[in-house]
């Protein structure tokens, strides 16, 4: 017998474990941080989707870049990223504008400051094509 003519209720479990992984979406990639210094700083950055919340995006950035010593994430609307690859967007804590026809600018406000993070647009739109994939598969 098959495992799950044997354990329904398990085998239904691994499918929507299985379904879950596959709708879930991760790219790494390098930005640059933009600051006053001539020299911009790269470094490695997590962009990461779950089609669990399909109206979010989150951008991870190393445990190094943070006075705790821990991953900082920033979770913000996929419509916002989305629409900052075309025009500057957003007015809150995230905000995202097109600089030039290759690279995108996305700013993080906190109570300790703003960072200014460059991204290849190619980069996020491949990751926005995955993430709507994801979305799609899950309808």
């Amino acid at each position: 017998m098959s495992a799950t003519a044997e354990n329904p209720p398990a085998a239904a479990a691994a499918t929507a474990v299985a379904t879950a992984v596959a709708a879930a979406v991760e790219d790494r990639v390098t930005a640059r941080v933009i600051s006053d210094d001539p020299l911009f700083r790269k470094i490695p950055v997590a962009l990461r989707f779950a089609a669990a919340e399909p109206l979010a995006v989150r951008i991870v950035f190393p445990a190094g870049l943070s006075p705790e010593g821990t991953d900082n994430e920033w979770v913000f609307p996929r419509a916002l990223l989305e629409a900052g690859l075309q025009a500057p967007t957003g007015t809150g804590d995230v905000r995202v504008w097109p600089c030039g026809r290759v690279q995108a600018v996305v700013e993080f406000h906190s109570p300790e400051g703003v960072a200014v993070i460059q991204f290849d647009i190619a980069a996020l739109r491949r990751f926005l094509r995955r993430t709507n994939a994801a979305v799609t598969r899950q309808a």
